[in-house]
């Protein structure tokens, strides 16, 4: 797999040290300097010279001496290029100049009060109309998400946090997505346009995408209902999505929350991997075999074996990829409590179906029923069996899931015979379920919780 180009075109960290000094200083080159009026204007300026000098020094030694505190999430001060755009931080404050300029020339934006970002507070209020409930087009535990457009035109979503400083978790989040976003640009993974850190105010402008997400689409809130094509096509980009963040970033990133509700559709059916919240960056060394970290993800997706050791590896997320196959093919969320106790936990129930070769009766009720489909299905659920063993190591790789994706579809596309006239009845069953929408949460330190694998 080839890495897919960068659209961004993030500055080299050269390059960006060089535009922040002369957009901080006002001077494009050292031998064009305007004479100061006053002793006190020139003492100014001397300043602003020694302080940036001083910050150029400071940030290649650190680079040089710990070049993973540069990369590293949960470090102590981290920096995150945007859009030509960076800032050093703390757990409890950012560090800006009085006034802060963005190098990009399409969202070119002034920033003062200790404002950070490059975007500004008033475009933001005019993009979504004063956050006018209209344009909310999401809401979760970290905050709410608002559909908004730039005045070049662009349609962004915005993700506004939820304003209380006494959450540090909040703020880390906030962080760690804008570092992790920054990182990466792949086809399948949304896009980062930008971001804004304002006193309380942390929000996150990332691509607009109008079609709901996989979960909507799944519980046919959305579209016309998904078929055994469309569903694979769909599982292919993530697999492909996953395998970039894993082998072919400078740093592997570890997702951590991979779940149907993350996964964005566009009009054309095709998948984004979203939100980076609970990115993780991986263990570079390839001598270490994996992160040691607080447990962090939604319930039903979790690794067992990480929840059992707080040993994060990719092989978490492989995992997590393997609940969602079983949930692409049944149509049912990880978790149902209103289903009869062996049906409850859905892997359970359908991985046991596909070992008593009753496949047909974990197919989503949605899905029509042919030679074709019921063989994809079939396979889809051996390769989700292998993705869900209780040992890591007995895990494939995301690039081998996505290669036997690739097989799946291709033997699909040999069998399947188009209907030559559209048929006259519902392909549905006819004892089609009512499912209400579940929610997720994270699990945070000091539970107790046993989950065992399939």
């Amino acid at each position: 797999m080839k890495r897919t180009p960068s659209h961004l075109n993030f500055p080299s960290p050269s390059n960006q040290r060089r535009q922040n000094l002369n957009l901080q200083h006002g001077y494009t080159n050292k031998h064009n300097h305007t004479t100061h009026s006053s002793v006190l204007d020139y003492v100014k300026g001397a300043a602003k010279k020694v302080a940036g000098v001083f910050t150029k020094l400071l940030f290649r030694r650190r680079k040089q001496n710990h070049p993973e505190e540069i990369l590293k999430p949960d470090s102590g001060r981290n920096t995150a290029p945007v859009r030509g755009t960076s800032y050093f931080s703390s757990e409890s404050s950012l560090i800006s100049s009085s006034t802060y300029a963005s190098s990009t020339s399409n969202c070119s934006s002034v920033f003062s009060n200790g404002q950070v970002g490059n975007f500004s507070l008033e475009e933001i209020f005019k993009a979504t109309e004063n956050f006018s409930p209209a344009n909310k087009i999401g809401e979760g535990a970290f905050g709410t998400v608002y559909k908004g457009r730039l005045k070049d035109g662009r349609l962004v979503a915005i993700k506004r946090m939820k304003q209380n400083k006494y959450d540090k978790r909040l703020s880390l989040e906030f962080k760690n997505e804008i570092l992790t976003l920054s990182m990466i640009e792949h086809l399948n993974l949304v896009r980062l346009y930008g971001y804004l850190e304002h006193g309380d105010e942390q929000m996150i402008l990332v691509e607009y995408i109008s079609n709901g997400t996989l979960r909507e689409h799944l519980d046919g809130k959305l579209g016309n209902g998904l078929e055994t094509a469309e569903r694979l096509e769909i599982a292919i980009d993530i697999a492909h999505a996953i395998t970039y963040l894993h082998m072919y970033t400078d740093h592997p990133i570890i997702h951590r929350d991979i779940k149907a509700s993350n996964i964005l559709i566009t009009e054309k059916l095709r998948a984004k991997v979203a939100d980076f919240g609970f990115a993780k960056l991986a263990a570079k060394d390839p001598d270490t075999s994996h992160v040691s970290t607080q447990i962090k993800g939604t319930v039903g997706y979790l690794d067992p074996d990480y929840l059992r050791t707080n040993q994060l590896t990719d092989k978490s997320d492989v995992y997590s990829f393997g609940v969602l196959l079983v949930e692409m093919m049944t149509g049912r969320q990880p978790i149902e409590s209103k289903r009869p106790s062996l049906e409850r936990v859905t892997i359970r129930w359908a991985i046991q179906k596909l070992k008593d070769g009753e496949v047909v009766l974990a197919m989503d009720p949605r899905l029509n029923r042919c030679p074709a489909s019921n063989m994809t299905v079939e396979k889809v659920l051996k390769l989700a069996q292998t993705c869900l063993a209780p040992l890591r190591k007995s895990r494939p790789s995301m690039k081998e899931c996505a290669e036997e994706l690739w097989e799946i579809r291709k033997d699909f596309k040999e069998r399947f015979v188009p209907p030559s006239t559209p048929p006259l009845i519902s392909h549905r069953s006819a004892n089609f379920p009512e499912r209400d929408a579940q929610g997720s949460f994270s699990i945070e330190d000091g539970e107790n919780i046993k989950f065992d694998s399939a």
